[in-house]
């Protein structure tokens, strides 16, 4: 596969993708736990993973508007965070960092490969 297929793919779906994955990160994060689920990893982990995932699709398919984006995403997180208090969990400044951070990773990504493409590079 190469590199122009997944910007193709994100070219015609990345809006739906950061729908889909704004939802998802919505609803685990604003769902009312009695206690935090085991799963591996840690739950800064977890947030910079999913907002890594988040900031990929936008950045790869509209990189003129990376940086618009992300500050919209980061105020999609501060507002969870502000939520959660209201929904039995805890907002924290710490996971809005971790969500900052990989806000800005998923974007270096996007950048990243949108440069490799640009040596007509194979990803495999």
């Amino acid at each position: 596969m190469k590199i122009s297929r997944i910007i193709v793919f994100f070219q015609y779906y990345y809006v739906w993708c950061s729908l889909i994955l704004m939802f998802l990160i919505a609803s685990l994060s604003l769902s009312p736990l009695s206690e935090l689920p085991s799963v591996p990893g840690s739950d800064k982990a977890h947030h910079f993973v999913a907002y890594a995932a988040l900031a990929f699709p936008l950045s790869i398919a509209r990189p003129r508007l990376w940086l618009w984006g992300l500050l919209g995403f980061f105020g999609f997180s501060g507002a969870i965070e502000l939520i959660q208090p209201y929904v039995n969990r805890y907002g924290e400044w710490a996971d809005l960092f971790a969500n900052g951070l990989g806000l800005l990773m998923g974007a270096v990504a996007a950048h990243v490969i949108l440069h490799l493409n640009k040596k007509q590079l194979p990803l495999d």
